[in-house]
């Protein structure tokens, strides 16, 4: 965990737009040195451009999360730069939805490459290296609330996020003995490019373009979900006071606890209908 927050490195992957820029600047105000991680590098220096205007000591890193030698060579480039590393977050995200049947094999590889194994190689890649330095440290790793609860039409994104929700609580245990917290970021709808992800997708996944992001029935509706959300620098000071706090959990809109509800409480009932199971009060006495 982290005590004194100045002098102290930051890498955030996604970090030139959106979540990514709002807690690059939030954790730069609370006197850290900011990697920003971007696969776009020309965003990286324009937003670096924009932190060092507020005092904010950054560094642009062209970082490709799907590829882990990518990753690796941005965390060299970290600590020939700062040093040490403290906070890791793993932000870069992608949205691909649509109804069953009509996604295509790369779509499910770019989704699951960029918001799954992006986090993965994340967080393989840098805690040796908080852990060397003994330091203690952070990770938060941005799911969203489409990983508690799963909307019909954003399959490939709640199958994604639900994993980075699972991977973080165990983690969180794993870690807190080393003194190195780990947060879990749920999100609703925040007022990034989220709804755009095409505009940066490898050619290796289909190429640039426009893809189904599985937040609204149509592509304008999807829009509008978005550009409607919280302002993503509201997002960015939760962020820093959870991890503060060291909270698993980092939610931003609580106003939607009532979904969450909702899925436990069937969970709940499947337990209860399990507990009067026929079948299952069988199995038991045959071991009787």
């Amino acid at each position: 965990m982290i005590g004194d927050f100045r002098g102290k490195t930051a890498f955030i992957t996604g970090g030139a737009s959106g979540i990514g820029f709002a807690m690059a600047r939030a954790f730069g105000r609370a006197g850290m040195n900011v990697v920003v991680a971007d696969i776009d590098l020309g965003a990286a220096k324009a937003a670096v451009d924009r932190l060092a205007s507020e005092q904010v000591k950054a560094l642009p890193v062209l970082c490709d999360v799907t590829e882990r030698a990518v990753v690796q060579r941005a965390a060299l480039e970290t600590i020939a730069a700062f040093g040490k590393v403290h906070v890791v977050c793993n932000n870069a995200g992608v949205a691909v939805g649509g109804r069953m049947g009509t996604l295509r094999e790369r779509d499910w590889d770019w989704i699951i490459d960029v918001n799954l194994k992006g986090v993965i190689y994340g967080f393989e890649t840098f805690v040796p290296l908080i852990k060397s330095h003994g330091e203690g440290g952070h990770i938060v790793n941005t799911a969203s609330m489409a990983g508690m609860i799963s909307p019909p039409g954003m399959e490939p994104y709640t199958a994604t996020k639900f994993a980075v929700v699972a991977m973080s609580e165990g983690w969180f245990q794993q870690l807190a003995p080393l003194g190195i917290g780990v947060s879990v970021l749920c999100p609703g709808f925040v007022r990034t490019r989220i709804h755009e992800s095409g505009r940066a997708r490898p050619d290796r996944y289909g190429g640039q373009g426009e893809v189904d992001p599985g937040v609204g029935a149509t592509l304008q509706e999807a829009a509008d979900n978005v550009m409607h959300g919280l302002d993503p620098d509201i997002v960015g000071a939760r962020v820093l006071e959870a991890v503060k706090a060291n909270e698993l959990y980092i939610f931003t809109h609580p106003e939607m606890r009532e979904y969450v509800e909702a899925r436990f409480k069937n969970i709940l009932a499947a337990f209860d209908s399990a507990a009067h199971s026929d079948a299952l009060k069988a199995k038991s006495n045959d071991k009787n």
